[in-house]
């Protein structure tokens, strides 16, 4: 993979910052629609704003798919919008004229600005409140504007084969040993960039900025996105990635081996809650609400833990083996502020990209 040798923000550096991104940048997840009234076969298909990782070959997105085709009769169209990040701003730039029905990925970090953009509309999905865990959906805003699907706390995954010892807290991640072995992601256009920064926020405060400053010369890169931040991290371009404490549970289940190891700090982190909501004027609105019925299920939550490589939301589905071995959860859960983060997230960049 090319990168940057000189800026660590990787193909990210020159997006635009939240609350909008670029219609260019969205337009590999457009899709034409019809003005007015709504076509007989549009209402037979419910159409979703999702990421790469889970429209992707590995992630769940053709199992729910098929599924809900056999169980309801509606073919379920996914739209890989890039990250969550980027299917929300699609969204946006669409409320006045919505050509999808539901988007998936809007966690805990997103929810304010979600709210704020108004293009969602409250829906309690059939059986909510037997089968997710009030917290959850506390943490999403508690009004069923979004319904939680899956959850696990942010981590730094280590690399047990690497010459360098394993930091024991962020603050560790400063020293001179680490000179360029941190994986990051672009907090404006990834959900773990983000979960992240507010890590740090929720750590060192009116500190951060400074933190950031110690921290960048031992960031190798920041991409724009989850899948390809972890990827370099596979190739061993780097000893430490952002990622979850769930994500070493994958090579348990299907190497047998726990090369990689999630590293659970003392002091605490944070937690990422992912929601998803039915769209404001969704041509499809009943195929929606059909849809997020389904997706809380035992059924369709069943295929998450082996596939989104997170703990279900669904408190009755059961867990692999491979998530008792190598899935660890932190004992300290650290309060996530968004407002905090958006207010030092320009600075923060600035700071990265030296610009």
């Amino acid at each position: 993979m090319k990168r940057n040798s000189h800026n660590p923000i990787h193909l990210a550096a020159r997006r635009t910052l939240l609350p909008l991104l670029s219609l260019s940048l969205l337009a590999s997840c457009a899709k034409n629609g019809n003005a007015g009234k709504v076509p007989p076969e549009r209402l037979e298909e419910v159409v979703v704003y999702t990421y790469d990782s889970f429209a992707g070959e590995w992630g769940p997105g053709a199992e729910l798919a098929q599924k809900f085709q056999q169980k309801t009769g509606k073919k379920l169209t996914l739209i890989d919008c890039g990250e969550a990040i980027q299917a929300l701003n699609k969204a946006v730039l669409e409320k006045d004229a919505p050509q999808a029905d539901v988007v998936i990925g809007i966690d805990n970090n997103l929810a304010a600005e979600a709210r704020k953009q108004g293009v969602l509309e409250a829906y309690k999905p059939q059986d909510a409140e037997k089968l997710i865990d009030q917290r959850l959906e506390k943490e999403l805003g508690g009004d069923w504007l979004l319904t939680p699907y899956d959850y696990s706390h942010f981590a730094l995954i280590y690399d047990t084969e690497s010459s360098v010892e394993a930091p024991a807290s962020l603050e560790d991640l400063t020293k001179d040993i680490y000179r360029k072995k941190l994986i990051l992601m672009d907090p404006r256009t990834s959900t773990p960039g983000l979960g992240f920064l507010t890590w740090t926020v929720s750590l060192f405060g009116d500190k951060t900025e400074a933190y950031w400053e110690a921290l960048k010369p031992n960031i190798l890169t920041m991409t724009s996105s989850w899948s390809e931040g972890w990827g370099m991290f596979l190739e061993g371009e780097a000893p430490l990635v952002i990622s979850y404490t769930t994500s070493p549970a994958y090579n348990v289940e299907y190497d047998n081996n726990d090369r990689y190891q999630a590293l659970v700090f003392a002091e605490g982190h944070v937690e990422q809650v992912e929601g998803f909501g039915l769209i404001k004027k969704a041509p499809n609105k009943e195929g929606a609400k059909l849809f997020m019925d389904f997706f809380i299920s035992d059924e369709a939550q069943d295929t998450l833990p082996l596939t989104q490589w997170m703990y279900p939301a669904n408190k009755e589905v059961s867990l692999p083996q491979s998530y008792t071995k190598a899935a660890p959860i932190p004992e300290k859960t650290l309060e996530s502020r968004s407002d905090r983060t958006q207010a030092v997230l320009d600075s923060v960049i600035t700071i990265v990209s030296g610009q």
